[in-house]
């Protein structure tokens, strides 16, 4: 098999460019992209599921955020790979056009890339050359004979107050939109297509080129979803949507997909609660072991398939924020500390997601003060949603009020690296909502809206701790879709307010 880091180079010298930017996900600027067609792993055996890749005349500069600054040091090989660790609230694309100089060209997969990030760069001075192919692309065949209909409201209902000619190309508003699910890929339930809606109807395409061929209107897109080849494919006739309507409906879960969350989140219970006992009751169990358990019970429960690579990580391991070895050489003993974070798909294909950390036989003191302070976090950042103020309230400001809390608890060594949540749905990771530092969190969490609460604390030196509660707004408060308990040995009640352990009675630790 040829040299990636040399078929690049010698695409980039047949090109005429010094800088290229590789990415990580594919044509449909999926998150989760399967890793034989992410190149930005294929070129730097990263194998998280965010981060892309500048490569310039003398080096390659991988991009990571806090979540994976452990996990890529430990994939890459560093001889040539130097890893840029963002902190929080840094932008990527700023940190890039840094290391560009500006009577540079730099290289851009138009399929690849997003026409808001082709702007950004344009708009910040750098100069751009779309490029149609990407040469570590492999010609895969994808299989659509496991799609199917899954219930909801009837797509005819959901646009016929459409009244413009709109492209979608964000695979879960596409999938949204007609009720269809594929569950043969893992840790993914959306299907793959175009949608243009015209006239109040929908149709679903697999590609758009004979359509805007022959279509003289004006065909409206949302820049943060179409990619930049089909961008330019559309050309004059293209005019920008603020936001998708598609994407603004999807995040709003109706109450029949509300009630079915909940039987959902009820059954994820049920398995990360096996997964408890399994781990109390056996010995000489890895990681790996661990993991291989957890998917059954998911399956014991229904679930067609997991929403994304169980994370099962042990004592060092669970610093890293999206750990997904699972080693069959880390075995966990007494006294050791495991982080797992999971989740799984169900009948109409809604992702759960939930995060608890257990210890085998009795823990630390040190795990117990940063199980507690995490605990609180969590708390101040629910309850502050639970208030009369919610509906003005945005994930920006939630992310803001759990930092606060932390700075008044600080343990030395540990640090918060990460966003506090995100949204949920038909993705793992959907927007809106948002919380976190990201401009994109100043949004309000409206009613309906689905989304994670998880602080952590993470010494790679020591071990990570993340408590994830997936929740939903209704009626202006927030409701916690997760009812797994918080694990009483980890708390130490003297560090909680007697408001905190009111507070905790909701979650049935006490």
């Amino acid at each position: 098999m040829p040299d990636p880091i040399e078929t690049v180079r010698n695409f980039m010298k047949n090109e005429e460019i010094n800088y290229l930017l590789v990415n990580s996900t594919n044509r449909f600027l999926v998150e989760y992209c399967p890793l034989e067609e992410n190149s930005r792993y294929l070129l730097t055996n990263f194998s998280g599921s965010t981060g892309d890749v500048l490569v310039t005349p003398d080096k390659i500069f991988l991009f990571v955020d806090g979540r994976y600054h452990i996990q890529a040091d430990l994939e890459v090989n560093h001889e040539k790979i130097t890893v840029v660790k963002l902190q929080t609230g840094e932008n990527f694309l700023d940190e890039l056009i840094k290391k560009i100089p500006e009577e540079e060209t730099l290289g851009v997969f138009s399929k690849k890339n997003s026409q808001k990030r082709v702007d950004y760069l344009k708009e910040h001075g750098v100069k751009i050359k779309l490029l149609d192919t990407d040469p570590l692309d492999k010609n895969i065949e994808y299989d659509n004979s496991n799609i199917v209909q899954v219930e909801g409201v009837p797509v005819e209902e959901k646009v016929k107050n459409i009244d413009k000619t709109i492209l979608i190309t964000n695979l879960e508003e596409v999938s949204y939109l007609f009720n269809l699910r594929d569950f043969s890929r893992n840790y993914s339930s959306k299907i793959r297509g175009k949608a243009i809606i015209i006239n109040g109807r929908a149709r679903l395409s697999d590609e758009i080129d004979d359509f805007v061929e022959n279509y003289n209107g004006e065909i409206w897109v949302d820049k943060s979803s179409v990619n930049a080849y089909d961008y330019a494919l559309i050309g004059e006739k293209a005019r920008i949507l603020k936001d998708s309507p598609i994407k603004l409906m999807k995040s709003i879960k109706t109450d029949e997909e509300l009630e079915h969350y909940k039987e959902c989140f009820r059954r994820t219970d049920l398995a990360v609660k096996a997964i408890r006992e399994y781990i109390e009751t056996h010995d000489n169990l890895s990681e790996f072991d661990v993991a291989e358990q957890l998917e059954k019970e998911f399956k014991k429960y229904g679930a067609k398939s997991l929403s994304f690579k169980s994370i099962v990580a042990k004592d060092k391991n669970s610093a890293l924020a999206h750990y997904s070895k699972c080693s069959k050489d880390e075995i966990i003993k007494d006294g050791n500390l495991v982080l797992i974070d999971c989740g799984a798909y169900y009948e109409q294909g809604l992702a759960t997601d939930i995060t608890r950390v257990f210890v085998k036989g009795t823990p630390s003191k040190l795990q117990i003060k940063v199980y507690t302070t995490v605990l609180k976090m969590f708390l101040g950042a629910f309850m502050q949603l639970r208030s009369g103020a919610a509906k003005q309230l945005s994930g920006f400001e939630i992310d803001n009020c759990t930092r606060e809390i932390y700075a008044q608890n600080k343990i030395d060594g540990f640090v918060f690296n990460h966003g506090l949540g995100h949204g949920i749905g038909i993705n793992v990771h959907e927007y809106p909502p948002n919380l976190s530092k990201n401009e994109m969190a100043k949004v309000e969490i409206k009613d309906g809206m689905c989304f994670t609460i998880e602080p952590g604390l993470y010494n790679e030196n020591h071990f990570g701790v993340r408590l994830e509660n997936s929740c939903y707004m209704k009626d202006g408060k927030i409701h916690s879709f997760t009812k797994m308990n918080y694990e009483k040995k980890l708390i130490d009640f003297s560090l909680l307010t007697e408001q905190e352990k009111e507070w905790l009675k909701e979650f049935e630790a006490i």
